[in-house]
């Protein structure tokens, strides 16, 4: 058997947020190889997440972040099942964390899922890339196939959920938001955001 050390539990812990007896627990399910622990936490706590997704989110906090240079801010409002969740550190942590992605990423996220995107600005994309020079002279077939995979990239680009989270590329802002669901026991919506810069 694996020896699994307090050093490795500590690490898996920073990275995931999960409790110190789960990520025991996922090392040891996974013969202590972190990356395996690391994808088994995960794996449970989309389960976690989806039976508690039908749960009223009915508390929960409105955040806001101004960046140091004062030309952009952002609001961000999140809701959880219990005013004791939403007055706890980590919550507070999710939200702040939503906030700063929200400030600093490239392209801006326009909407929170892909499918709230808004249509005209897709359909212009789309027009955009089928007109352009290296679309020309190809068959009608290859060329929808072609736009088709660059506008779900665009599309996941502009959703905040589907963005890739600042803080870790490795995992999207709906991973972040399902890790803090698994680690309080409640369900958590990102519900509405704006976003303000100064000259845009």
């Amino acid at each position: 058997m694996t020896q699994i050390t307090a050093k490795a539990v500590a690490a898996l812990r920073t990275k995931t947020g999960a409790g110190m007896m789960d990520c025991k627990k996922a090392l040891v399910e996974t013969g202590g190889d972190e990356d395996k622990a690391y994808e088994f936490l995960r794996k449970k706590g989309l389960k976690s997440a989806e039976k508690r997704s039908g749960r009223e989110t009915a508390e929960g906090r409105v955040y806001s972040y101004i960046h140091h240079n004062q030309r952009v801010g952002v609001m961000v409002q999140v809701g959880c099942e219990t005013d004791f969740v939403a007055r706890g550190e980590e919550f507070q942590t999710l939200c702040s964390d939503l906030c700063m992605h929200i400030a600093a990423t490239v392209p801006v996220p326009l909407a929170l899922t892909a499918d709230e995107v808004p249509s005209d600005l897709v359909d212009e994309e789309r027009r955009i890339l089928l007109e352009s020079e290296d679309m020309a002279g190809k068959p009608d077939e290859i060329r929808e196939k072609i736009v088709g995979g660059r506008m779900v990239k665009f599309v996941a680009e502009r959703a905040l959920l589907e963005q890739e989270f600042v803080k870790d590329p490795g995992i999207s802002v709906a991973d972040r938001v399902t890790a803090a669901i698994a680690k309080l026991g409640e369900n958590i919506q990102v519900q509405r955001f704006s976003r303000f810069e100064l000259g845009a």
